[in-house]
């Protein structure tokens, strides 16, 4: 189904590129290039010491995000489909983002939430996050909605990052 998606070409997009704004499509059937994909995405998010990614971020507006709170693979997982419930208290952390090179700012979200998605194998599982866990899965749902971190900054937070902003603006716009 998702064979006009060429994994090879596909890479990490940064701000201010539309894709990164746009709210992604849910995946509709799970198949060998969609198991590409993400296959494609840890090698990306680990190129980079990541410890989430989104498709959008390379390029594809599909509700998929993997997380690896440790940087490990094996500690990692696969959101697909994914609806955040039952967010809960305030936690605020540093945060910087992939496709926000060299921009990081303090930033409000949610110190738990439950995370409900589907695993590359298409079973539904349910997460309840914290923590680090809890950050690293809202900061990637977020991309699915077309949002980045830096929507989410104080005015203060936006006046600090207002420079680096900029320069990526002009670094990868056109």
């Amino acid at each position: 189904m998702y064979e006009k998606i060429d994994v090879a070409k596909l890479h990490l997009e940064h701000y201010p590129a539309p894709i990164l704004r746009k709210v992604a499509e849910p995946v509709v059937e799970i198949d060998d290039t969609i198991a590409a994909l993400v296959d494609l995405m840890w090698d990306v998010m680990f190129e980079a010491d990541g410890v989430g990614l989104a498709a959008p971020q390379v390029g594809v507006s599909l509700r998929i995000f993997i997380v690896s709170v440790t940087g490990r693979r094996e500690d990692g997982q696969v959101f697909i489909n994914p609806e955040l419930s039952n967010l809960q208290g305030v936690s605020e952390t540093e945060e910087g983002c992939l496709s926000v090179p060299g921009v990081r700012s303090k930033v409000r979200r949610a110190g738990a939430c439950t995370v409900k998605a589907l695993d590359l194998d298409g079973n539904t599982f349910v997460l309840e996050a914290a923590d680090l866990s809890a950050t690293a899965v809202q900061h990637e749902n977020d991309h699915l909605d077309g949002k980045l971190f830096i929507d989410r900054l104080t005015t203060v937070g936006r006046i600090a990052c207002r420079r680096g902003l900029k320069q990526l603006e002009r670094e990868y716009s056109g």
